[in-house]
């Protein structure tokens, strides 16, 4: 049989030894090949798999070890350090850990201070070992579902084979670095932002979903009982924010959405101005796109969208309450007023067609005198007229589907649900204000298409020269 014969440098015998397994394995697969028997092929994809993570091992320690830098002293960042000794280092990769020993050292005066080394800083690492590319991977696993989820993922692919407690750690630590410059890597995305090119309108959306969060309890007086919990939590519910840019067609079909959350804490007020300097630099760039602030009729959100939003644009946007919402308060009223889904139709196709419709369905709500009755605990009619009175002026659907503008605030209400309800509110979870804020972010990075460039941003910063000194 005819050989090929690769030369390696001397240097990199645990590469050359990985590689010779790694062939072996092949050729004891592939030796099954001619006989004609089924194959447990699951099984030769995990041996193959196993042995090229080992090559891939191999060839992570030769590259982080040219990384080092072995010298009395060293600068970083203008300011000198000097070598304090050489010791063992786990840099863990996408196929596994790698021990590489290297040189650290302390900032020159600053005797107790933190000691670094190059081989961490040149290749960006994040926290205690983890490789830049390793660290994303993981917190974007984290960002989609739970720790012990990503590690069954992990487990069942091959790669990545950490504990949930590492994927945790690791995951928090890559949003505790966004949550530390997310203005800035806000600002330089939107700065970079496309539009679409098919966009002829923005529609601005805010609303509010639960979260359930941990909160201290107050320790009963007395002393504590046996087993008691040392640090008693309750779990409360608390209103987290949404909020979406959706770029629209010329039909006010959705393109693309960025979606943005705060946590409770956290309030509406900043995340809304975000949005509208977001909003500023894309009508920047194109100035004759048409801006709709989209809501569900909570006066809160209304007015918070109105005076964060609708005040910072040079151009007055147009402002609706959400079409589907002012249906479901119309739907029980029509019930009341008889021949309800004819009368509802006929409500709703007023509304899409024309403009002066809801003071219409307005007056025949007051004059069917039936505004006291009651369903259960509601007054299906009162309420409806308390909705028509308190937002008219902002339910003129005719007027924005005849400009080609959304009327309805489905993205928002979808991004509630893909942002905070799948991933944050499952049986049994509760949040502290920073990890859920960690988590929020980096998944609201994920579903506005902005992960390689976000964290790209983020992981950035680590990475550092070091250069021997004079």
């Amino acid at each position: 049989m005819a050989r090929i014969v690769i030369e390696l440098p001397a240097a990199f015998k645990d590469l050359a030894d990985a590689i010779r397994e790694l062939v072996a394995t092949t050729q004891k697969l592939a030796d099954r090949g001619p006989s004609g028997r089924a194959i447990a092929y699951a099984k030769a994809e995990l041996d193959l798999a196993a042995a090229t993570a080992a090559t891939e091992r191999a060839a992570h320690g030769i590259i982080l070890r040219s990384l080092d830098v072995d010298a009395p002293h060293v600068v970083i960042e203008g300011a000198r350090h000097s070598r304090v000794g050489r010791y063992e280092q786990t840099y863990y990769t996408m196929a596994g850990p790698v021990e590489v020993e290297r040189s650290i050292y302390r900032r020159d005066g600053d005797r107790n201070g933190p000691v670094v080394d190059a081989v961490s800083l040149r290749a960006g690492v994040v926290a205690d070992g983890w490789l830049p590319q390793t660290a994303r991977a993981m917190a974007h696993h984290v960002q989609r579902g739970t720790p012990r989820e990503a590690e069954a993922a992990a487990a069942e692919i091959g790669r990545l084979s950490y504990s949930r407690s590492s994927f945790d750690r690791v995951a928090h630590a890559v949003g505790e670095l966004y949550i530390q410059r997310d203005d800035a890597i806000e600002a330089t995305l939107i700065e970079a932002y496309e539009a679409p090119v098919d966009a002829r309108s923005i529609s601005v959306g805010l609303d509010r979903v639960a979260l359930p969060m941990a909160e201290p309890r107050p320790r009963p007086s007395g002393r504590p009982k046996k087993g008691a919990p040392k640090n008693p939590i309750t779990v409360a519910w608390r209103m987290a924010w949404v909020g979406t840019v959706t770029l629209h067609d010329r039909e006010g079909n959705a393109l693309h959405t960025l979606r943005y959350g705060r946590m409770p804490d956290d309030g509406a007020a900043s995340l809304l101005q975000g949005m509208a300097d977001d909003v500023r630099q894309v009508l920047a760039r194109r100035p004759r796109l048409k801006v709709t602030l989209l809501s569900d009729g909570a006066h809160d959100v209304v007015d918070q969208l109105a005076a964060e939003v609708g005040h910072r644009l040079e151009t007055p946007p147009i402002q609706l309450v959400d079409f589907w919402h002012l249906i479901e308060k119309l739907a029980p009223a029509a019930t009341i007023l008889g021949d309800g889904d004819r009368r509802l139709a006929r409500w709703k196709l007023s509304l899409l067609n024309a403009s002066h419709a809801a003071g219409g369905i307005l007056a025949e709500l007051r004059a069917s005198g039936r505004r006291s009755i009651a369903v259960g605990e509601s007054k299906p009619v009162h309420e409806a007229i308390t909705y028509l009175e308190s937002h008219r002026s902002r339910m003129n659907y005719a007027a924005a589907r005849a400009a080609g503008l959304p009327i309805g605030s489905g993205n928002t209400e979808a991004t509630c649900k893909t942002l905070v309800s799948i991933r944050m509110r499952r049986a049994g979870s509760r949040w502290k204000v920073d990890t859920g804020r960690h988590v929020l972010q980096l998944r609201a990075l994920a579903l506005s298409d902005r992960w390689d460039a976000g964290i790209e941003l983020t992981l950035r910063p680590l990475r550092k020269a070091v250069r021997v000194a004079a």
